[in-house]
């Protein structure tokens, strides 16, 4: 079955002592109970619900044996075969960048330090930006979300500070979390995230 996992940017998995994965290659677990997060190779059946478990940036679409266990948003296997892998990276910010700009918008912020740490993430996306400007710009929103007058602002406030501050993809899964008010925004951000997928694996560079 088709299912969507996270790899480090090195290709190796998050745990585990495992040499680095090529794509096509086939692994299988062949002696030992497969247990979900303890053993076994692990998906989820979205990429939304794989940046839960991410370790790095790399987008993996994956074909697994019918899951031994599975929870909502994860299964576990005892094979799994990687068919295609891209650095998510850019995409990745950018949609965290979008899930934060519509946070601000549903929570009226007007606090300019929190609309310019977004600014300031999507120019370092694009090397336009130094580290040092990223680091100020997520200070600046930090302290605008302990100001924020309404929890809801506050919210909105950190979802930009996170955009601002992690790697790609800490900080779409940590801008998701902060701006997931209703089931109606985490079906946009599912929305929106897969339709950066799509043109990632359709035009993108392996």
């Amino acid at each position: 079955m088709r299912a969507y996992h996270f790899l480090k940017d090195n290709m190796c998995g998050g745990y585990g002592k495992e040499p680095a994965w090529t794509i096509g290659e086939k692994r299988e677990i062949k002696k030992g109970k497969i247990k979900l997060c303890k053993k076994g190779y692990h998906s989820s059946p979205s990429f939304y619900d794989a940046l839960n478990y991410a370790q790095g940036s790399m987008a993996c679409i994956v074909e697994v044996s019918s899951p031994v266990e599975q929870d909502t948003d994860k299964y576990v296997s005892r094979e799994r075969t990687l068919i295609d892998a891209r650095d998510a990276t850019y995409v990745l910010r950018e949609w965290a960048c979008d899930c934060a700009e519509r946070a601000l918008k549903k929570a009226k912020v007007t606090d300019e330090r929190s609309w310019n740490a977004i600014k300031v993430a999507r120019l370092y996306n694009k090397g336009e930006a130094t580290e040092q400007e990223r680091s100020a710009a997520w200070s600046a929103a930090w302290f605008a979300a302990r100001s924020a007058a309404s929890s809801a602002a506050s919210s909105a406030a950190w979802s930009a500070a996170w955009s601002a501050a992690w790697s790609a993809a800490w900080s779409a899964a940590s801008s998701a979390a902060w701006s997931a008010a209703s089931s109606a925004e985490i079906k946009w951000q599912k929305r929106r995230l897969n339709w950066y997928m799509d043109k990632l694996f359709k035009g993108g560079k392996k």
